[in-house]
């Protein structure tokens, strides 16, 4: 404000002084003034047929030149902060990797000892099992119903061979 109100010439002189050069021809591509907004918000502007136009001057096929331009637009309008946040550096995923693998090696050492663990308490589940199964045996060998059991064997009578032959006799006589 201070410099404006001085004049042209001494804003010249001025920044000449202070080793500012500035230049009033403009060159490049058209930008357009943007009010200062959030970074989220931000984005970068340009005239993209003037750039569609500088890519063809050198030697860019018109298709190439608009397809390169539209890129860049749809890369510029991104948030910067957003693509910061997405994108990683070679040394953070080498990293990244290292924490990963480190954390796959410990889930697989903990798989490994709770698979022996479990082994070993169903081996000693199955031992238990067998015990008490012995057991029972043992006091149902004891007890009146394995002799009730075995004199009830004793009663059934066994299938006679002579029931059988008059059987096969008669079913042959039936069939000839």
């Amino acid at each position: 404000i201070l410099f404006l109100s001085r004049g042209r010439e001494s804003l010249i002189s001025i920044c000449l002084q202070r080793d500012f050069f500035s230049t009033t021809t403009k060159e490049g591509y058209d930008r357009l003034p943007v009010d200062i907004t959030p970074l989220e918000e931000r984005k970068l502007t340009f005239d993209t047929h003037a750039l569609v136009q500088d890519l063809e001057t050198l030697g860019f096929d018109k298709t190439q030149a608009e397809t390169t331009v539209s890129a860049l637009t749809t890369l510029s309008n991104v948030s910067p902060d957003t693509t910061y946040k997405e994108t990683v550096t070679q040394a953070q995923q080498k990293i990244t990797v290292q924490q990963l693998m480190a954390h796959l090696d410990s889930i697989r050492k903990n798989m490994v000892s709770l698979e022996k663990s479990e082994f070993t308490n169903l081996r000693a589940e199955n031992e238990k099992m067998k015990i008490e199964l012995d057991q029972i045996c043992l006091q149902i060998k004891k007890s009146n119903l394995w002799k009730q059991l075995q004199n009830l064997q004793k009663r059934i009578p066994k299938p006679k061979v002579l029931f059988q032959r008059p059987v096969i006799k008669l079913t042959q006589k039936l069939l000839p």
